[in-house]
């Protein structure tokens, strides 16, 4: 059957006038009544494409040369742009990068949530290169290529590119490739090294080589010397139950450091914690949630998917308590380490299930309402806690999301079903040049007219 579908992809490139986006950055252009997807391709464009395949209601192409460009369009920035999986924008302006991102953000709320927010935040944005600061690299030897390769994998496909470089992971680690390609393949155990995960802090690199065998110690010293000498802090991460841990420098915490100095705050995380990728993004999203919250010294607030502590100490910075609630018992460790590393008193910790409707009864599940709360979910959404945020009496919500689907989802929920109403939402460009969208939304509680009230309460 697949050869056959094969037959009936022309061999030549077609012309076609691409006419809009789609939320993912493909160029979208309407042949014979059918709409056609084509990577690469930017709208007001003229373009010659190849069809890779054809769908029952949609076929998908990549473009083969560009005819009439768009302004939006550039010359992408990496060598690999094309080849490597890791980003797919980089031919397009950051203005419209944005534009695309916001768009798709009001689209979805409006299909998956039945939601209009009253007012647009402007865009966050701030640098489009040398932003990322952790990243998950793939390592492999291929024996094809007679080559170590370490990076990220090829678009749309399940193998290591080749790249040499990477224009978007710190200078730190994106020159470094080539480096990290020759060490690992001067191992005794260089076939049992499939990751490499870095994590950055505001001082120190760590690099965590995840390995499937025990290293023998001449592996160990040739690690601990590329630490030495290029400025790394090295890790291990053996095969469980075995622990994580650092082999240099040696007889120093492991932890790594960021700042927010806007809240004169110091957070001390391990390499493999949750953190955001972006350390510039991050403290304007942070000043962003607590200008949003409008927080007042006498508010009692509620940091949901509380992490490390990156929302719940500024928080603290402004109002009278804030309690935070994270799945993990180690994050929650880590949030109290770091309220106490920071000199914060007006804080409280507690692990719980937060994707159970029902989850179990706690001191900060009976405390009779809260007066804002923040919400900072996983991809999944905060769908399950809604019914029970409903009940705690907040006036404000300010949900941050990595999820524009299960946001809309959400918002749906709070406006139809809580009555909360979506005031404002706005992108923040976590991850320039890819179609990943990370999002704010701000919801305040409804207020009944007089009138309402009245009614409400005859009934």
């Amino acid at each position: 059957m697949k050869k056959k579908a094969n037959l009936d992809i022309p061999d030549k490139p077609s012309t076609a006038f691409v006419h809009a986006l789609s939320h993912d950055g493909r160029g979208i252009a309407t042949l014979q009544n059918k709409t056609t997807f084509i990577a690469g391709a930017l709208p007001n464009e003229t373009v010659t494409y190849q069809l890779t395949r054809k769908r029952g209601t949609y076929n998908e192409a990549e473009v083969a040369d560009i005819i009439t460009p768009s302004d939006e369009r550039l010359v992408p920035p990496c060598q690999h742009f094309g080849l490597c999986g890791g980003c797919s924008l980089q031919h397009m302006s950051i203005n419209a990068q944005l534009q695309m991102k916001q768009q798709a953000l009001l689209e979805q709320l409006k299909h998956f949530g039945q939601v209009t927010p009253n007012a647009m935040m402007p865009p966050l944005s701030a640098a489009s290169t040398g932003y990322r600061r952790k990243a998950r690299l793939g390592v492999k030897f291929v024996i094809k290529k007679d080559k170590m390769l370490v990076g990220f994998r090829e678009k749309s496909s399940r193998y290591l590119a080749d790249i040499e470089s990477c224009i978007v992971l710190h200078p730190k680690v994106g020159t470094q490739l080539i480096g990290l390609e020759q060490l690992v393949l001067s191992l005794e155990t260089y076939q049992q090294i499939p990751q490499i995960e870095m994590a950055m802090g505001d001082e120190t690199t760590a690099l965590v080589f995840r390995h499937l065998t025990p290293l023998p110690e001449t592996d160990i010293q040739k690690l601990i010397s590329f630490g030495k000498t290029q400025g790394f802090a090295i890790y291990l991460e053996p095969n469980p139950p075995q622990a994580v841990h650092q082999i240099w420098p040696q007889d120093q915490p492991e932890r790594l450091t960021y700042t927010l100095p806007d809240f004169s705050l110091e957070f001390l995380f391990h390499p493999l914690d949750f953190t955001q990728i972006n350390l510039e993004m991050n403290r304007l999203m942070v000043q962003l949630a607590i200008t949003q919250l409008a927080l007042t010294p006498l508010d009692t607030v509620l940091d949901l998917f509380c992490g490390i502590g990156n929302f719940t100490l500024p928080i603290a910075r402004q109002a009278r308590h804030v309690t935070g609630i994270e799945g993990s018992m180690e994050m929650v460790e880590r949030a109290q380490a770091n309220a106490a590393h920071n000199q914060i008193s007006n804080t409280r910790f507690y692990a719980a299930n937060l994707f159970d409707a029902k989850p179990a009864e706690n001191d900060w599940m009976r405390q009779q309402n809260y007066d804002k709360i923040l919400l900072d979910p996983p991809r999944a959404g905060a769908k399950e806690i809604l019914p029970f945020l409903n009940t705690l009496g907040a006036q404000k919500i300010v949900y941050i999301s990595c999820n524009p689907a299960t946001l809309a989802r959400d918002a749906g929920e709070l406006v139809n079903q809580f009555h909360y109403q979506l005031t404002r939402v706005g992108i923040i460009n976590m991850f320039p040049h890819t179609s990943h969208i990370e999002a704010m939304a701000v919801f305040d509680k409804h207020r009944e007219s007089p009138h309402e009230a009245r009614r409400t309460t005859h009934c």
